[in-house]
């Protein structure tokens, strides 16, 4: 008999209390409704669950242990590098919002991003290979790719993601990864998702999404993506006051990541904190409603701007090259998102506007996004900075975009009023 801090927990870990609940409720529920129906009843029937901060786990018969270590044995705890509790309730809730057979807490975006891409090659038993991917990226993810990866022995391709002929074109006998954001950052242009995944099924490819910008929007697995991946220090969250990520896909894929021997997740380290991992599994009964505002007040701020004849870009205007292209993927009832940009003269006029409207409490000068209040920063010059000036010339990433990260708090009219103020003392 193999010892457990919480035996219950073990089956939750297996994905059979979520796919009860998958069997119960159909794929087409909405995120919030497929959130709520994980339910975790605490060891003395508390209504939320515990925090197991325990490093490692007891095992009653010594001979579990090393058929856990053989791979040999599913379903109980070992060391908290490979498994816990507290995260794979949190993974249950991941995973019901993507409608995944199951998911994993990762210490940061940047985690779940270079763990997935890394283990789908690990699982296809080649040591090198090519990816293909979205040249309009975070940062931090290009940086990843154009300069980390190849080190690593693969190598990538950076294409248009709106351009479907530019992408088969760039796929090789080598290609085992299609990568995109459902919304770019900070362009916000939008991928064709259900067209990515029939290339990749056609070549036999494994789609991976970033969903940041996203979340109870857009389900990418049921668009046909194999992998989604989040930085939950943004939505998720929604304070700012976490570093965390997640991986969602197939109960196969997810078990790879925490192989004893050749899980990337399991072997690299890096693991979310079950304090964490708890505070977050708390606020995603929240999430949906927090989008909801995010999503009223920027089209709100969108449809402002355009009216006074401003250079905004936001995928709930009708003016937006993909608006009609989201519509038939996202969950109506949330929204188009809390990201838009503004086009400024330049660098300086976007740090001059940014600091007004800092300074007249529209919002604060920092990167990062989802937080309740509005952040504001110049992608060029911050978290787009990693991609070199020539190539952010060539996707239209010029020095002047100013991002916004609506936030909720406030008065919408208000919070209009001040922007516009703010503006006008900079640009006229």
């Amino acid at each position: 008999m193999v010892g457990h801090v919480f035996p219950f927990a073990s089956i939750l870990m297996q994905g059979i209390a979520y796919a009860k609940t998958s069997q119960e409720t159909p794929m087409k529920s909405s995120a919030q409704q497929a959130i709520r129906d994980v339910q975790h009843f605490g060891e003395e029937g508390g209504v939320v669950p515990v925090i197991d901060v325990a490093s490692t786990s007891t095992f009653l018969d010594p001979k579990d242990m090393e058929r856990t270590f053989m791979g040999e044995l599913q379903g109980c705890y070992l060391y908290s590098r490979h498994s816990n509790p507290t995260v794979n309730i949190f993974g249950l809730k991941i995973a019901a919002m993507e409608a995944a057979e199951a998911a994993l807490g990762v210490a940061s975006g940047m985690a779940a991003i270079a763990c997935a891409v890394e283990q789908i090659f690990r699982n296809a038993g080649v040591s090198g290979g090519h990816i293909v991917t979205s040249r309009t990226v975070y940062g931090g993810t290009y940086a990843l790719f154009k300069n980390i990866l190849p080190t690593r022995g693969l190598q990538v391709s950076f294409v248009e993601a709106t351009d479907l002929k530019a992408i088969e074109a760039a796929i090789r006998p080598d290609t085992k990864v299609l990568y995109a954001e459902t919304l770019s950052n900070p362009l916000l242009a939008v991928s064709d998702i259900r067209a990515m995944a029939a290339l990749c099924k056609k070549h036999n490819l494994k789609l991976v999404i970033d969903n940041t910008f996203a979340p109870m929007m857009v389900r990418p697995l049921e668009l046909g993506a194999d992998v989604v991946v989040h930085s939950c220090t943004k939505y998720i969250s929604g304070a700012s006051d976490f570093i965390a990520g997640a991986i969602a896909g197939s109960q196969d894929f997810i078990a790879s990541l925490i192989d004893v021997n050749t899980g990337v997740v399991m072997l690299t380290g890096p693991v979310m904190d079950p304090r964490v991992a708890h505070e977050l599994y708390m606020r995603m009964d929240h999430l949906g409603v927090r989008m909801k505002a995010h999503s009223q007040t920027s089209l709100f701020i969108a449809k402002n701007m355009a009216k006074e004849k401003l250079p905004v870009i936001y995928p709930g205007l009708e003016n937006h090259a993909q608006h009609g292209l989201l519509k038939t993927m996202i969950d109506g009832s949330i929204g188009f998102g809390g990201i838009l940009t503004l086009e400024c003269a330049d660098a300086d006029q976007a740090r001059l506007l940014a600091t007004k409207l800092q300074d007249e409490k529209f919002g604060l000068y920092a990167v990062s996004l989802g937080f309740a209040r509005t952040l504001m920063s110049c992608s060029a010059k911050s978290t787009s900075s990693e991609i070199p000036e020539n190539e952010r010339k060539e996707i239209g990433l010029s020095e002047g975009l100013l991002r916004f990260s609506i936030g909720y708090t406030g008065d919408d009219q208000v919070m209009w009023e001040r922007f516009m103020k703010c503006y006008r003392s900079v640009v006229e």
